[in-house]
C-alpha cells in the first residue's frame, strides 16, 4: 500500500529480505531453530541460576538478568519475522509498529548497560576482591540493574516519541523486517535532522560509554592478573572473565556496525545482516558462550541434574 500526501499511515508493511520470497521455506526453518534455542538457552540460564545454590553471586544476578533482557528483545522481532516468512500479509499496525521498537530499544540498550555492569564485577572481584563483598551488595546490585533498566527506558521513549511524532506520508513500505529507526525515518516527509541528532547522541553515548566501562575494567583486570605470580593463578583469574569479555566483543562488535556505519542503499541487505546477527543470533550465543565457557556453571548444570534427575 503506497500513500499519498493527503492520506495518513495507520500501517507499515515489512519487505523483509531481498531473498525472502525464494527461499522462505529455507529462512524459516533456520530461524525458527534459532529462536527455540534462543528461549530454550535463556529460560533455562535463569532457571539454573534461580535453584542453584552455587550460583547466588552478584556476577550470576547480572547474569540472570542478561538473558532475561536478550529473550525480551529477540522476542520483539523474532516472532513477527518468522509469521511474514509463511504469510503474504507482511503488515504491521502503526500502533504494534511503535510497541515492537520501544519494546526491542529498552532491552537492547538495557543489555549494553548489564554488560558494563558485569565488567565492573568482574574488576571489584579481581582487582579488589577483600572489598568485593562490602561493595556489590544486593542493594548496589539492584541500584545497578535498576539503572541499567532506566538507561535503556530513557533511550527507546525519547527516540521513539520522536520518531512517531512525524508525519509519514511518502509510503508505508518499511525496508527491513522488523520495524527499526533508520528505515522508519527515512519514510517520513517532515524533517529529520532532530531525530538523527537524537539517535546519533544518545547510541553515541549508550555505546561509548558502556564500552568506555568495559575497557578500563579489564586494563585494571588484566593489570592486575598479569601481577599473579602462579600460572594457575592467572589462568583461573581469566577464565572468570574468558565468556564475558566474549559475549562483550560479539555484541559490541555487531551494534557499533549497526548504528555507526553509514551505509548506502547497496548496503542495507548487509546491515539487515548486521541486525539479524545482533537481534537474534545473539541472544542464542549468550547462554551457549556462558555454559560452554565457564566452570561454574558446567558444576552447577552437573548439581542440578543430580539433585532433580
Amino acid at each position: 500500500m503506497e500513500t499519498n500526501n493527503d492520506t495518513e499511515v495507520t500501517e507499515f508493511i515489512l519487505l523483509g529480505f531481498a531473498v525472502q520470497h525464494k527461499f522462505w521455506h529455507v529462512l524459516f526453518i533456520v530461524f525458527l531453530m534459532i529462536y527455540v534455542v534462543t528461549l530454550v538457552g535463556n529460560c533455562g540460564m535463569i532457571l539454573l541460576i534461580r535453584v542453584s545454590s552455587s550460583l547466588k553471586t552478584p556476577m550470576y544476578f547480572f547474569l540472570q538478568h542478561l538473558a532475561f533482557v536478550d529473550l525480551c528483545y529477540s522476542s520483539a522481532i523474532t516472532p513477527k519475522m518468522l509469521q511474514n516468512f509463511v504469510v503474504t500479509d507482511h503488515s504491521i499496525s502503526f500502533v504494534g509498529c511503535v510497541t515492537q521498537i520501544l519494546v526491542y530499544a529498552t532491552f537492547a540498550t538495557s543489555d549494553c548497560y548489564i554488560l558494563a555492569v558485569m565488567a565492573v564485577d568482574r574488576y571489584m572481584a579481581i582487582c579488589n576482591p577483600l572489598r568485593y563483598p562490602i561493595v556489590m551488595t544486593q542493594r548496589v546490585c539492584i541500584q545497578f540493574l535498576i539503572g541499567s533498566y532506566f538507561m535503556g527506558f530513557l533511550n527507546a521513549s525519547v527516540n521513539v516519541g520522536f520518531t512517531f511524532s512525524l508525519n509519514f506520508c511518502r509510503s508505508n513500505k518499511i525496508n527491513h523486517f522488523f520495524c527499526d529507526e533508520p528505515p522508519i525515518l527515512a519514510l517520513s516527509c517532515s524533517s529529520i535532522d532532530l531525530n538523527i541528532l537524537l539517535l546519533t547522541v544518545f547510541v553515541g553515548f549508550n555505546l561509548t560509554f558502556t564500552i568506555l566501562v568495559v575497557i578500563f575494567s579489564y586494563i585494571y583486570i588484566l593489570a592486575a592478573i598479569l601481577k599473579i605470580s602462579s600460572a594457575e593463578g592467572r589462568k583461573k583469574a581469566f577464565s572468570t572473565c574468558a565468556s564475558h569479555l566474549t559475549a562483550v566483543t560479539i555484541f559490541y562488535g555487531t551494534l557499533s556496525y549497526m548504528y555507526l556505519h553509514h551505509g548506502t542503499a547497496e548496503s542495507q541487505e548487509q546491515e539487515k545482516m548486521a541486525s539479524v546477527f545482533y537481534g537474534i543470533i545473539i541472544p542464542m550465543l549468550n547462554p551457549l558462550i556462558y555454559s560452554l565457557r565457564n566452570q561454574e556453571v558446567k558444576e552447577a548444570i552437573k548439581g542440578v541434574r543430580k539433585k532433580y534427575f
